[in-house]
């Protein structure tokens, strides 16, 4: 794996691309809104947190979300080494891929690769690498460094980002058992970025049970259903309802790997939903919204 590049030749360095689209590109007006954002989220616990679910849409429909896990990213608690395990949504991957860049580029701050992680990963033969251009077209890890950046801000700080492809439930456990060490040490953070429900025609899924009253109401329940399964922390749960609904929850493969990882470990647990919207609520059949949900990976 080459990631150290020779004296003389530049640091691979990876763009904010989704930058001045999906987010503000200037670095003083995201900071105040990130800020703002995480001053109106209210902590769930003073517990330690070993890891979050978060989304990953653009700020303006899922920035306040995020910011109910982000509230309890707590570097003073002695957070050094933060993974970001986001899926794949343009490129197919069966497996797991690692970054080659050195620096990830925030408008809020750099964040720097862990060199000794990513390479201590990729000598286990799971990981492949990314091209730069996958990289960088990707946004499930992009969204979810501007709030690294500035919660880690002052605080010595390295990240480990993991491209998730279509894993088998057998391969969720593998790479489970895999990240359980890391998990484990309290020195690390683990960050799932994860959007719920993509619901409409131009997602290819309406699932509606009327039973639920209007449709916005139907996708709540739904929703609400698999993230009941996750808290269980079992996941052959949240692998049956996926299996029964198939509800397009984009980062279902990084939610299975976490809580295949939480299986291995000697320190307990409480996983918790602390949040939930949707971007517009749906009436009609020719309707969409997307569903995000936050959540904690606390010490019991």
């Amino acid at each position: 794996l080459e990631i150290n590049f020779r004296e003389g030749n530049p640091m691979a360095v990876r763009t904010p691309s989704h930058a001045g689209s999906w987010y503000t590109d200037n670095g003083a007006v995201l900071s105040k809104q990130l800020d703002d954002w995480l001053q109106a989220a209210s902590a769930a616990t003073g517990n330690p947190v070993r890891g979050v679910i978060s989304p990953h849409a653009g700020y303006s429909y899922s920035g306040p979300a995020a910011a109910y896990s982000y509230k309890h990213l707590r570097p003073e608690l002695g957070v050094k080494r933060i993974f970001i395990l986001g899926p794949s949504h343009h490129f197919y991957l069966k497996g797991c891929a690692l970054t080659a860049c050195e620096i990830y580029r925030t408008p809020v701050g750099d964040l720097t690769v862990d060199q000794a992680v990513t390479r201590e990963l990729h000598a286990t033969g799971k990981f492949d690498v990314m091209d730069k251009s996958v990289d960088e077209d990707e946004h499930s890890i992009e969204m979810q460094l501007p709030y690294i950046a500035r919660r880690m801000q002052g605080y010595p700080c390295t990240v480990v980002p993991v491209l998730v492809g279509s894993l088998s439930v057998r391969s969720e456990a593998e790479y489970g058992a895999l990240f359980a060490k890391y998990l484990e040490d309290p020195s690390n953070f683990f960050v799932i970025s994860s959007d719920f429900c993509h619901w409409g025609k131009r997602f290819q899924y309406q699932h509606y049970d009327p039973a639920h009253g209007p449709i916005h109401r139907s996708i709540e329940a739904l929703d609400k259903e698999g993230m009941r399964r996750i808290e269980t922390q079992d996941p052959r749960q949240f692998a049956e309802y996926q299996a029964e609904t198939h509800n397009t929850i984009c980062g279902r493969h990084p939610i299975g790997v976490l809580l295949n990882s939480i299986q291995h470990q000697r320190t307990k647990f409480n996983l918790q939903f602390v949040h939930y919207a949707q971007s517009s609520p749906c009436m009609t059949q020719s309707d969409s919204s997307v569903s995000y949900a936050s959540a904690i990976l606390a010490c019991a």
